[in-house]
């Protein structure tokens, strides 16, 4: 498996393994796979943190970040999210490379936070632990200890506040 950043010619693949991540019903396609589309044309899809897995070829899986605020700083945090992976290869230690690639990656780059919504007991294995121990406030209260925050080497105690996703987040 090779996980790298997205190129143009991934799009159409990087759609379909959100749909099919993601499908909790035939013929209805899942608000993740025209999520990553909106943030793409908003510009707001940081492209060195959109990576696919890449197996025999085929894209299989992908991760990606996108632009977010914490209180007045429009650059302490970005927000990961949505992760997908075909369901032929769940399970497989796809989901998991991806993680580690794009926290890597957004740690080089100079962020000082990942933030997501996502189940503890799968993300906390990479450093997640609930956001508000860290006082960054949810955009919805109601998500509780699902919304997670990663720290960074460039993380600063004072990148704390409420957070807040890119504008397509709240159009889905």
């Amino acid at each position: 498996m090779l996980i790298r950043r997205e190129t143009p010619a991934d799009r159409a693949a990087i759609h379909a393994v959100h749909s099919e991540a993601f499908r909790r019903e035939a013929g209805v396609t899942p608000v993740e796979a025209p999520l990553v589309d909106e943030l793409r044309e908003d510009g707001d899809l940081i492209n060195p943190l959109s990576l696919v897995a890449v197996h025999d070829g085929a894209v299989v899986g992908h991760v990606c970040c996108s632009r977010a605020r914490i209180g007045d700083d429009p650059a302490a945090a970005v927000g990961l999210g949505p992760l997908g992976v075909l369901p032929a290869h769940q399970a497989g230690g796809v989901g998991s490379a991806l993680v580690h690639a794009v926290v890597g990656a957004a740690d080089a780059l100079g962020h000082g936070l990942v933030v997501l919504l996502g189940e503890p007991a799968y993300y906390s294995r990479f450093g997640f632990v609930e956001a508000a121990t860290l006082s960054i406030a949810s955009p919805d209260p109601s998500w509780g200890k699902y919304f997670q925050a990663r720290t960074l080497a460039a993380y600063e105690p004072t990148q704390a506040g409420a957070f807040e996703y890119a504008p397509a987040f709240s159009r889905i």
